[in-house]
C-alpha cells in the first residue's frame, strides 16, 4: 500500500530540508569524484522496516547510487546483523545518510513494538491495529512500518470511514437527536461501500447504537469485566473494537476478553527508533 511516489515525496521533501543549498561540508572536504561504501547495521535486535524510504534517500540524492537490502521488511534481525549496503559517490552518501538512517530508525522501531503487541496476543482471534496518531505527513510510512510489524491499520483517513466519538456524540446529545437516529440517517446518506464505526465509552450506550446498524462498536476505556458484558451484549452483530490506554502489559488480557480488534496510538505516537547505525568508508581513504 506504500507508493513509490509517496516515499519519493516524503523522503524529497527531508532531503530539501536537511541540505537546502547543499551539502557545504561535504563538498568542501571531499573530492567530487570520491567513492564510497555505507553498511547499515542493527546495533540492537529487532523487527526490520523502511527498505524502500532508506534506499530513497540515496537514489534522490544522485541516482549514481545502488543500495541493496539483505533483509525484507518484516523480517528480523539481531545485534549485528547487516541490513543494507550502499555504494557510490561520496558526497551523495554523507548527505543521505541521515535522512535514510531517521526514517529505517523510526519505521523499524514501529515494527518492532507492532510485532512485540501481535506476539503478546498469539492464539488469540484478537487483531492488533494503529491509529490515526501518526506524525503529520509521515501516516503512510508509519502506518506501512505498522504492517511490517505484523498489524492492522485503522482508517486511513477522515475520508475513508465514518468513525463517531464522544464528541460527536455529545454534540447529537445536545440538539436533541438519538444516537439511533443518527446512524440511521447517516446509513441512508453514505454508500454501502462506507463502514460506520462509533465509539461507546458506557455498557448502556451499546444496545442504541446497534440500532442503528454499525458495523463496528468501540469500546472506549472499559474494564476487562466491562469488555466481557460487552461483547456478550454485542453478540456478534458488529465487529467489537478494544481501545485506550492498551500497553504491552494489558494488551493479552484485553484480548481474551473476546475483542475483534485491538486499536493502539502508542504503536506511532509513543515508539522509539530503534539503534540502527550506518558506517561509511570513503574508498582508497
Amino acid at each position: 500500500m506504500l507508493s513509490q511516489a509517496q516515499i519519493d515525496r516524503v523522503v524529497q521533501m527531508a532531503l530539501d530540508e536537511d541540505a537546502p543549498w547543499g551539502d557545504i561540508t561535504s563538498e568542501a572536504f571531499l573530492p567530487a569524484d570520491a567513492t564510497a561504501t555505507a553498511t547499515l547495521s542493527a546495533r540492537e535486535p529487532g523487527v526490520f522496516s523502511g527498505g524502500d524510504v532508506f534506499a530513497a534517500a540515496f537514489r534522490l540524492t544522485n541516482v549514481a547510487t545502488a543500495t541493496t537490502l539483505h533483509v525484507d521488511d518484516g523480517a528480523r534481525f539481531e545485534a549485528g546483523s547487516v541490513l543494507a549496503t550502499v555504494t557510490g559517490p561520496a558526497r551523495a552518501l554523507l548527505r543521505a545518510e541521515r535522512i535514510g538512517l531517521n526514517f529505517c530508525q523510526r519505521m523499524s522501531g514501529i515494527a518492532t513494538l507492532t510485532r512485540a503487541f501481535v506476539d503478546a496476543v498469539a492464539g488469540t482471534a484478537t487483531h492488533i491495529a494503529d491509529t490515526r496518531k501518526t506524525t503529520p505527513g509521515l501516516r503512510a510510512l508509519e502506518r506501512h512500518a505498522v504492517r511490517s510489524g505484523g498489524g492492522r491499520n485503522h482508517r486511513f483517513s477522515l475520508s475513508d470511514a465514518v468513525m463517531a466519538k464522544d464528541n460527536h456524540l455529545a454534540v447529537l446529545t445536545a440538539a436533541g437527536v438519538s444516537v439511533t437516529d443518527a446512524i440511521a440517517q447517516a446509513r441512508g446518506r453514505l454508500s454501502h461501500t462506507t463502514t460506520i464505526e462509533v465509539e461507546v465509552d458506557r455498557l448502556d450506550q451499546i444496545e442504541p447504537v446497534l440500532a442503528g446498524g454499525v458495523d463496528v462498536i468501540m469500546l472506549d476505556n472499559f474494564s476487562l469485566d466491562e469488555l466481557r458484558q460487552g461483547v456478550a451484549i454485542v453478540a456478534d452483530r458488529a465487529i467489537v473494537e478494544a481501545s485506550g490506554n492498551v500497553t504491552l502489559d494489558t494488551v493479552r488480557a484485553i484480548a481474551e476478553t473476546g475483542v475483534d480488534v485491538i486499536s493502539s496510538g502508542a504503536l506511532t505516537h509513543s515508539v522509539r527508533a530503534l539503534d540502527l547505525g550506518l558506517d561509511v568508508v570513503i574508498e582508497g581513504a
